[in-house]
């Protein structure tokens, strides 16, 4: 089992044994992706709080464990909506690739779409 098919079986032994002791009703996939989706934008808006993003306030040291551990709260969220949506750790990495290669041509000017490509080269 490669890490990405371990974090999405933890993942779903999490989301199993959390509906079971919080006695969670039936919801539908949709309405189990929109509660994630909200979780993963409450958690983005706490990450937000360890940048500095507020300019009007004397920034802070950046907590690198705090931004990590957001980030991996984020990930929970993410897969947990994957898991919701049925789509596999296998699933979800092919997709990444294949959306990795469209912006990579997109930014190469290699698609029909103008607006993406870079205007020089580095």
């Amino acid at each position: 089992m490669d890490r990405l098919e371990h974090i999405f079986a933890l993942q779903e032994r999490f989301d199993s044994d959390l509906a079971r002791r919080r006695q969670l009703p039936e919801y539908s996939p949709a309405e189990w992706i929109q509660k994630e989706v909200l979780a993963m934008v409450a958690e983005l808006a706490e990450l937000l709080e360890e940048v500095n993003f507020k300019w009007w306030k004397n920034p802070h040291p950046l907590d690198h464990e705090a931004i990590k551990g957001e980030l991996v709260d984020i990930l929970h969220f993410l897969v947990s909506t994957c898991l919701k949506a049925g789509i596999s750790a296998d699933e979800f990495y092919q997709g990444y690739l294949t959306k990795n290669q469209e912006n990579f041509h997109r930014q190469q000017g290699l698609t029909g779409c103008k607006e993406y490509a870079a205007t020089r080269e580095v």
